[in-house]
């Protein structure tokens, strides 16, 4: 039985009851959602950890990117980047890993992690092919799934696939040539695939293929924006949503085979742009979990975007992203390192939590209430309990106090002290 066909049947499993008692709401919430396609539970049936829910209604979700490059293959600092993450509020983390041994690095990811994983297969199916001194047009059907079943065997939790990338939706950019063009590495593959091959998408066409595999071992699809923008220039443009288009249609296939699915948004959009991006894809979409990379509302931040990317982020979870993926300092520029990681998932935890008190979400309001409180009393010890970084609080605290009761900005003036008195 899938987490799907247990929520048809009212029945209340462990997955979704550890979700009801994280998200404090009622079972039947996560039910109704389940049963509705607006809420998924990424959750393979070959892995074991405490199952966490994505979509309408309950907390906003975050997602940080983790994987080696050709320039830098060291599972021990992945490892490191992953504990990190993990220590900092990621509720998720893709492995996109490029070099090595890559099926290694993901069961060691997987076997070190009490948290929801993804990846993006098509990588894997490349790499593999680019070390054998094969042109990636040479990938075949069965090898791109055949790498997805082995996959979803291992544990992976929800993949990303690039299925709205088809001869429809690409026809839209070659009419209307983008200035930066296609920024998906898993877009840009399959489109120079498809050129080279005069073939259609093969996760396009053999998408029930594809559907057989998610449902066998219960992982939930993340059907991929291959054509989102990758600067502000492009972004809403005919070919994002001629793509959007196209994975309305294939959310209606995913949930009439009882397969979980959420789609994926765009990554550079002005601000003003937000909320109708947001809603287009809730609309075309039928409320469809949404997972937004940012997104970026400036292209000119490099070394900072995961500030730029958490301002967007901010907006989109309030008119309704369900799950955001975290941009770092090193976006555009480098490998992200252990502290990027850091940067980044403090950055959009800060803005998933903001949209949610924003949301109504209680949990969230009353986390915020308990700090304004411990405030009021000038309680250190509590602050540094509901901080995203006690021991950061913590430790400037320290530093520039000297053991006073107030902090050094106001010392003897402090207004609560004398509010208090």
């Amino acid at each position: 039985m899938t987490i799907i066909n247990d929520a048809k049947n009212n029945v209340i499993n462990k997955s979704i009851k550890e979700c009801a008692i994280y998200e404090q709401v009622p079972e039947s919430a996560i039910i109704e959602g389940l049963c509705s396609g607006t809420i998924v539970i990424p959750k393979n049936n070959n892995r074991s950890f405490t199952a966490r829910a994505i979509g309408k209604g309950l907390t906003t979700k975050i997602n940080i990117n983790l994987g080696t490059s050709e320039n830098n293959v060291d599972i021990k600092e992945e490892l490191k980047k992953l504990e990190v993450a993990i220590q900092f509020g990621a509720d998720s983390f893709m492995d996109l890993s490029t070099a090595g041994d890559l099926d290694l690095i993901r069961k060691e990811l997987l076997a070190n992690s009490n948290i929801m994983m993804g990846t993006v297969p098509i990588y894997s199916v490349i790499t593999k092919l680019l070390e054998d001194n094969h042109e990636l047009t040479s990938m075949s059907i069965n090898m791109l799934f055949d790498e997805i079943e082995k996959q979803a065997e291992q544990g992976v939790d929800f993949m990303t696939v690039h299925c709205g990338l088809n001869r429809r939706s690409l026809d839209f950019l070659d009419r209307n040539p983008r200035v930066v063009g296609i920024v998906s590495r898993g877009g840009s593959m399959l489109k120079h695939w498809m050129k080279t091959n005069n073939k259609e998408n093969p996760l396009y066409e053999h998408f029930d293929r594809l559907l057989a595999i998610c449902k066998k071992h219960e992982v939930t699809l993340s059907l991929g924006d291959g054509l989102r923008p990758g600067g502000l220039v492009d972004a809403t443009d005919q070919a994002q949503l001629a793509e959007l288009m196209v994975l309305g249609e294939l959310v209606k296939n995913c949930r009439q085979e009882g397969v979980q699915v959420m789609v994926e948004g765009p990554g550079h959009v002005p601000w003003k742009d937000i909320q109708m991006n947001i809603e287009l894809q809730k609309s075309l979409c039928k409320e469809a979990p949404f997972y937004v990379l940012g997104p970026l509302t400036t292209d000119i931040s490099a070394g900072y975007d995961h500030i730029t990317g958490a301002i967007g982020a901010t907006a989109a979870a309030v008119y309704g992203a369900d799950f955001l993926c975290c941009v770092t300092p090193s976006e555009h520029l480098c490998l992200p390192n252990i502290d990027d990681i850091k940067q980044g998932t403090i950055a959009f935890k800060i803005a998933a939590h903001s949209a949610d008190i924003s949301k109504g979400i209680k949990k969230s309001i009353q986390t915020d209430l308990n700090m304004s409180k411990a405030r009021a009393e000038l309680s250190w010890e509590k602050m540094y309990e509901y901080a995203l970084d006690p021991e950061l609080a913590k430790k400037r605290k320290q530093e520039s106090s000297l053991g006073k009761e107030e902090c050094s900005m106001c010392g003897k003036h402090c207004a609560i002290r004398v509010a208090n008195q």
